[in-house]
């Protein structure tokens, strides 16, 4: 009994110890059969008390009332399926007849105090199905990417959601995207995240640092093309949109559209066509675009509208052409000038970190989700790197990027700088840089030998 007890003692001190020191520890040890169990046993009584349950049908009613039996209790949605994973569990629930996938949304909250849990969020994978993921801790608390993601083609994943689920930008899914936050906010290491999952694919990397390149020129390996004031940069998108012509003449010379050919081969972007003929895809960075829409002269402000024309054009039709915008800023509203808004209109995905006022999480989300605006308004100045992402879609979560250092995205950038494509139309603004040193040669304590 001494034995047993002493053992009971270490194992609920570790326990202790690694829910307080190692919370991810202490979900694969110990949280994930205890939420479990806890989930399976509440399950039935917090969906009554959350008004998650459908009265019987008529037809138990009278089944009852035929057969002299007590009147059947109220029905909770069916558990399709329960699944743990390494940052919380995932219940598949299949509605009752008269729910809806609101319901279960509203009640997030409350099953979320009812089972324990650090977080609960839901959405409807089809008709009658809903998934509902549930978190053990705080996983944007000290961000751990899984070591295996699903990448692809042109699929970068940049950070964690508060579900657990990895964030991806997906830039054949969502083409052009707007990041927003207030100094110190984290907008430096989303990026830097970004650069470094783009680095070793297949692509142009084209950036815009008007911070005298402070940002993005430590990156110049992996670049094909940088520019560092508004001149070079009209110089830079007045080229991009060029090359955007001549890569949609190579797809009408392509497409060759007659009766028989049939219409899965008719090329309408660059990945309908042949790999050896797909030119490579662009991603343009611009980090902080007010640097590019102020004006003080009136030279200045006839330089500022070809800027924000080229943007323009490159988002309505850059998609096809494999051109994709990453456009980074403070704020991003009507006093930046004329056409600022038709720009921030085709940009589909939404980031926005920390910001300093309710007007600037209006910027972001104003058209897309009220409620994105309350949330990216309550991000805590201390949780640097937390921001909402979201779409046009109206669905939005929380995100943190893990703290990539500019040493490390640099490193990065360097080993695949091999990788970097050769775009005529971008030479004049390839950055130069001097050569990698070669490897160090590991010092031997005996001298070589010698004839």
């Amino acid at each position: 009994m001494t034995w047993f007890t002493v053992a009971l003692v270490l194992v609920v001190a570790a326990a202790v110890i690694l829910r307080w020191r190692r919370p991810a520890w202490y979900w694969l040890t110990f949280g994930v059969t205890l939420a479990t169990l806890r989930v399976l046993f509440r399950y039935a009584s917090v969906m009554d008390a959350c008004g998650l349950t459908v009265p019987p049908s008529r037809w138990r009613l009278t089944l009852a009332r035929v057969t002299n039996r007590p009147v059947p209790e109220s029905r909770p949605p069916r558990i399709l399926r329960i699944r743990p994973t390494r940052t919380g569990l995932v219940l598949r629930l299949g509605l009752r007849p008269g729910q809806d996938a609101f319901d279960v949304a509203a009640a997030s909250d409350r099953l979320r105090h009812s089972f324990n849990l650090y977080g609960v969020t839901s959405r409807e994978l089809r008709s009658g199905v809903v998934e509902v993921r549930m978190t053990g801790y705080d996983v944007l608390k000290r961000v751990q990417m899984p070591a295996r993601t699903e990448n692809g083609p042109m699929r970068v994943p940049v950070a964690l959601r508060e579900d657990g689920a990895v964030h991806y930008r997906d830039y054949r899914a969502v083409p052009h995207g707007l990041t927003l936050g207030a100094t110190e906010s984290g907008k430096s290491v989303y990026q830097r995240n970004l650069v470094a999952g783009l680095a070793p694919m297949d692509v142009a990397l084209v950036g815009i640092d008007c911070k005298q390149g402070v940002e993005l020129f430590p990156l110049a390996r992996r670049f094909s093309a940088l520019a560092d004031n508004p001149d070079t940069a009209l110089d830079l998108l007045e080229a991009l949109v060029a090359h955007m012509a001549d890569v949609y003449q190579l797809i009408r010379a392509q497409q060759r559209i007659s009766v028989a050919i049939p219409d899965a081969e008719i090329a309408a972007d660059i990945w309908d066509l042949p790999a050896d003929l797909r030119p490579v895809p662009v991603v343009v960075l611009v980090d902080e675009v007010a640097e590019l829409a102020l004006f003080a002269t009136k030279d200045e402000e006839k330089r500022r509208d070809r800027i924000i024309t080229a943007l323009v054009r490159l988002a309505q039709l850059g998609r096809a052409a494999g051109i994709y915008l990453e456009i980074c800023g403070q704020r991003f509203g009507a006093e930046l000038g004329k056409s600022i808004t038709m720009l921030r209109s085709q940009l589909t995905g939404r980031t926005a970190h920390r910001v300093n006022d309710e007007t600037s999480a209006n910027m972001a989300f104003a058209d897309i989700s009220p409620d994105a605006v309350l949330a990216a308004v309550q991000i805590p100045t201390d949780m640097r790197g937390v921001a909402i992402a979201g779409d046009s879609s109206g669905g939005w979560g929380r995100i943190r990027a893990p703290h990539t250092s500019l040493r490390e995205a640099v490193n990065i950038c360097n080993k695949h700088a091999d990788r970097v494509p050769d775009l005529p139309a971008l030479a004049a603004f390839r950055p130069a840089v001097a050569p990698l040193p070669p490897a160090r040669t590991p010092l031997s304590k005996t001298a070589p030998a010698t004839a």
